[in-house]
Parts: C-alpha cells; structure tokens; sequence
C-alpha cells in the first residue's frame, strides 16, 4: 500500500495515498479504535451541506474569494451525493465535541478542492473552517440532519402506517367483538373501533414530533468556539442561515443565544422524547395485535395475520408474529437510546457538551430503526389484518361482562350476582338470569343487545 506524509501542529503523519483526509483525520483514526460504529452519514452529509453556506457566507462578507467558495462548494456536493463516502471513517467515539469528523470534513474537502486544481491551494481551518469552530459546527450539523430524518424518513413511514390503520378501521367498523380491560372480559367494542384507537396514537405521536421540530430550526452556528462568534463576522450565523433555509427548504435560522446552542441539547432531547412516545405506542400496537392473534387454537385467534415464514425449527406448520416481535425489539433499542440521550444531554460542562457524536448517533439510530420497522410492519403484517369472525362472535357471546347492560334495570350487585352465578355454573347469562328468577328470557333479550353496547 501506498502512503504520503500529512503534515499537522503536532508533526507527521502517514495517510493512505488515496484517502483524502489528512492529519487529524488519520490520528483520530489511530487513536479511537472503539467498536465498529462509525459517525452517521447523515451528519456528513449535514456538515458539507454546511460548509457550502458557510462558505458562501464568507464571500459575502469578503472573507472568501468566490472562485474557492464555488469550489468549496462543489465538494461539498460530491460529499453530500455519497461520492466521497469512504473517506469519512472515524468512530462515533471520538472527542465529544465532534473536532475530529468536523476537521474530517475540512481536510477531504480541501485536498479535493485542490486535487481538482481549479482555485488557488486551500488549507483545511484557514479557508474550508473560515470563521467556525468544530463547537458550533456540529452541534448545527445535529439538528440539521435530525430535522432532515424526520422529514424524509420518520414521518412518511407513520403516514403509511396510519394510512392503513384509518382504512381497516372504517372496514371493521361494524364487527362486534368483546373488549378487554386488564387482560379480563370487558364490555363490546367494534373492531374498528379498537384500531381506530392503534390510528389515533400515531397521529398523536406524528403531531407531537412534529411540535417538537421548531425548536431544532434554530442553530448554533456563528458562536464559534464559546458562543461569543469570536473570529466570525457579525451576522454570519444569520447568512449561513438564510443560505440554508434556502438550499434546503427548512427555516433554519440563528440561535437567539449562542451561549445555550453550545452547551444545551434540550431541543434534541425533547424530539427524542417524542420519538420515544411513539415508540411506547407501536409497542403497544404490536402487544395487541400479537395478543388477538394468538392461537390459533389455544389462544385468543380473533384474528388473522399474515404467515410470512416458519416459525419453528422442530415444530411443523407453527407460524409466529414475527413483524410484531422484531417491531417491539426495535421499540426496546429506542428506550436505550432515549437514557443515552437523557445522559449525554444533561451531561454539558459550561460552554459545551462534549457528548454530542453519541447523541445524535443514538437519535439519527431511532429513526432510521422506526421508520424502516413501520414500513416493514405495514407491509408485511398490518395490511394483511383480517378478524376470525367466528372466534369474535363466541367470545363475544361467552363474555360474562355484558352483564353490564343490566346494572340500569336490577341494579350492580344483583348483575354482579348473575355473572358470579352463570360463571359457577358455567352456563349462560341468560340461562343465570332465569335461574336466579331476577329476568326473565324476554327481558334478558331486550337489555342485552351488544349493539347497543357501542
């Protein structure tokens, strides 16, 4: 293999002849050999996309010529169309602040400038870093390609998802099946009022998230190393900003107090929150749907899921819910991912938090798992809901709690007398009414209608 010596503030360094990052890059490399995760492509692709604002910025404030900006920018391009992935290969567990991806960027991008001989030669910090620092960089770079997942990932996957359970909800809306309350026999539901429940939790969560976006529009970017903008012009967060908002179509705009967009990740962990909410939901949608398709002879079996696979090495002809377990192994990852968020958030030491890379690899995480998991659980298991109409109808009919529609007419404790009765004797509520001579059939047959228990 070939190499060629990079030069940094702290001596030499040997660099694999083809890779394009330099000296900081490569000793990061060398010196954080932690695990095998690497940092998130999406936030390279939001700090080039950064670094070309920044870079048109500082023409405007005459910092830059705009031969080198044009130049800067077309690399960052490259960088943001994948075709310089393989030289972003550092750790997520690096230093805190993410300096080393953010000296990453500012070398590949250099020496491509400068292998395409186009401009004069540019230096990684004095023109590529022109007025920033790694400390309002990335943090800036974070909630750009959060705001950036959630629009292009994590909410098409709940529309589809929710898109399918309104449908089934209005399809089923007229089954009548028992409900349950703490895993016991309830009074009547219709099917389709039970999923309209499963629908309305993910529009809630789809809302909340959403709500939870502004906060990520304002960036930190101008604050420099300490959030005074020291060697930044005034006024540059303001235009990168605005060169932002334009490029990409999200309101971004500069953090009223550069002081707080250093040190505090609230509005990343306030997003997390909410995604986390979701997840709880499709936790308990996925519960449900396991619970009523249980079976399909010894369990609950009111209703049918897709047999997508075997479920059984030893066992023939076992099917098991599969989307529902890899969909709530998904949801289990997320809480994770919630307490590393919560740590590393209220973790800042005065003018920073140097927990940044592992945050925003534990959020960009729980979105890319959530939305591939709906897709997946939408396509392979919720489209293909169907309800055992028989089952529902003999536990409906077998369900001592319509007894319920009685309490109006002989009152709780002799309702509550008929269903201990019937439940003794394992016989019928109508046949525990005539019995106990509290009812008689006629009676029985007027009150206790579950249609008009919906």
């Amino acid at each position: 293999m070939e190499y060629r010596i990079e030069k940094d503030t702290m001596g030499e360094v040997k660099v694999e002849a083809e890779k394009l990052w330099g000296a900081q890059t490569q000793r990061s490399l060398e010196n954080f050999k932690i695990g095998n995760r690497k940092m998130p492509a999406e936030i390279i692709v939001a700090l080039a996309e950064l670094k070309k604002a920044c870079a048109v910025a500082n023409v405007a404030y005459e910092k830059l010529e705009p031969d080198v900006a044009k130049a800067i920018g077309e690399a960052c391009d490259d960088i943001a169309a994948g075709k310089l992935a393989s030289n972003f290969p550092l750790s997520v567990y690096q230093t805190g602040s993410g300096t080393q991806t953010n000296m990453n960027l500012n070398e590949v991008i250099a020496r491509h400038v400068n292998l395409q001989g186009k401009t004069r030669k540019t230096h990684p910090n004095d023109d590529i870093n022109k007025s920033q620092s790694s400390n309002d960089t990335f943090p800036a770079a974070m909630h750009i390609a959060a705001v950036v997942a959630l629009n292009k990932q994590l909410y098409p996957s709940i529309q589809k998802l929710l898109a399918t359970l309104e449908s089934l909800s209005i399809q089923y809306m007229d089954v009548i099946k028992i409900g349950r309350t703490h895993l016991q026999d309830a009074t009547p539901i219709t099917f389709g009022q039970e999923i309209s429940g499963w629908a309305a939790m993910l529009k809630n969560s789809l809302n909340m998230i959403k709500d939870s976006e502004k906060y990520l529009y304002e960036l930190a970017i101008g604050a420099t190393a300490v959030g005074t903008g020291l060697n930044a012009p005034v006024g540059f967060g303001e235009k990168v900003c605005e060169v932002l908002a334009e490029e990409t179509g999200f309101p971004f705009v500069s953090a009223a107090n550069k002081f707080h967009a250093l040190t505090s990740k609230d509005a990343l962990a306030n997003t997390h929150g909410a995604i986390k909410a979701l997840a709880a939901n499709l936790m308990k949608i996925a519960n449900d749907i396991r619970w009523l398709a249980c079976g399909p002879r010894a369990g609950f079996g009111e209703i049918e899921i897709p047999e997508n696979e075997p479920g059984s090495s030893i066992m023939p002809g076992k099917v098991n819910p599969t989307q529902c377990e890899a969909m709530t192994m998904v949801v289990a990852r997320v809480m994770g991912n919630d307490v590393t968020i919560g740590l590393a958030a209220g973790s800042g030491n005065f003018e920073l938090n140097v927990f940044m890379p592992v945050l925003i690899d534990s959020l960009l995480e729980s979105v890319g798992l959530l939305s591939d998991a709906m897709i997946s659980f939408n396509d392979n298991c919720a489209e293909g809901i169907k309800p055992s109409y028989q089952k529902m109808e003999e536990n409906l009919k077998n369900s001592l709690m319509l007894v319920t529609a009685l309490n109006p007419h002989i009152g709780y404790d002799k309702a509550a007398k008929i269903a201990k009765y019937a439940h003794e004797k394992s016989i019928n509520l109508e046949e525990a009414a005539i019995q106990l001579n509290m009812i008689t059939a006629e009676e029985f047959k007027l009150y206790v209608n579950p249609k008009k228990m919906i």
